[in-house]
C-alpha cells in the first residue's frame, strides 16, 4: 500500500488546523489500522520548531533569508518524517507545504516566485503532495477569526494577505488536477464533508493523475 500525501494550504485564519483534525477523526474511522501523520511547515520536526520560533516570534528577517530558513525546514521535514511515512504506507496530512512559500514569499515578499518554486523542489528532492485542498477565505474574514497574538506573517497587511491569497489561487489554477479549491467561509462541517469525499475517492484510486511526482 502506497503512501497517500495530503497538504492543506491557504491564508491565516482559514481553518486549516481545524480541517486538519477533522480530517484525521474521518480517516481514523473510515481506515482502522491505517497510520495517519499529521504534521505542519514550519515545525514538524525538532529543528522545525527552532526554525518556526525564528520565524514567526524572532524579529526581522530578510525576505530572502525568510524563504531560505522555510526551504530549510521543509528539506529536513521531508527528508526525516515525511518521505519515511510515506514509505510506510501512512497517510500524512501536513498545515502547509510549498505552495505556501510560493505564495508567501514570492508573491507576498515579492520575490521571484518561480525561484522559490525551484528552491522548494530542490529542497524536497520533488517531492509533491497528491492533493493539495486549498482554503480559500477573504482575508478580511480571515482576520477576524483569527485570535491571540498575532505573529509576523499574520501581522501583515492587508495588501499582502490578498497577494498572497491571489497567488494560491493562481497555482490552483495551473494545477487543477492536483487542488481542490474549497469555500472557507462556508461552516465547519460543511467544509470536512467535501475534503473527507475528495480524500476518499483519493484513496480509494478513484482520482487520476494525481500522484506526487516524486514518488
Amino acid at each position: 500500500m502506497r503512501g497517500v500525501f495530503i497538504a492543506l494550504e491557504g491564508g491565516d485564519g482559514a481553518g486549516k488546523s481545524t480541517q486538519l483534525r477533522l480530517l484525521r477523526e474521518h480517516l481514523e474511522r473510515v481506515a482502522p489500522g491505517r497510520e495517519v501523520l499529521l504534521t505542519r511547515e514550519p515545525g514538524g520536526t525538532p529543528l522545525g520548531v527552532e526554525i518556526r520560533q525564528l520565524l514567526l516570534h524572532g524579529g526581522e528577517v530578510a525576505p530572502r533569508a525568510e524563504a531560505l530558513l522555510f526551504a530549510a525546514d521543509r528539506a529536513h521535514h521531508v527528508a526525516t518524517l515525511v518521505r519515511p511515512a510515506l514509505e510506510r504506507g501512512a497517510v500524512v496530512l501536513t498545515d502547509r507545504f510549498m505552495d505556501s512559500s510560493i505564495a508567501y514569499q514570492g508573491a507576498g515578499r515579492s520575490l521571484a516566485a518561480d525561484e522559490v518554486d525551484r528552491l522548494s523542489r530542490w529542497a524536497t528532492e520533488g517531492l509533491l503532495p497528491d492533493l493539495t485542498v486549498l482554503l480559500d477565505l477573504d482575508p478580511a474574514l480571515a482576520a477576524g477569526r483569527r485570535g491571540g497574538e498575532a505573529d509576523r506573517m499574520e501581522s501583515e497587511s492587508t495588501v499582502f494577505h490578498t497577494r498572497v491569497r491571489e497567488h494560491f489561487l493562481a497555482l490552483a489554477a495551473r494545477e487543477p488536477e492536483r487542488y481542490l479549491v474549497v469555500d472557507a467561509a462556508r461552516p465547519a462541517a460543511e467544509i470536512a464533508a467535501e475534503v473527507s469525499r475528495a480524500v476518499d475517492a483519493l484513496l480509494a484510486g478513484a482520482v487520476d493523475g494525481v500522484e506526487g511526482s516524486g514518488r
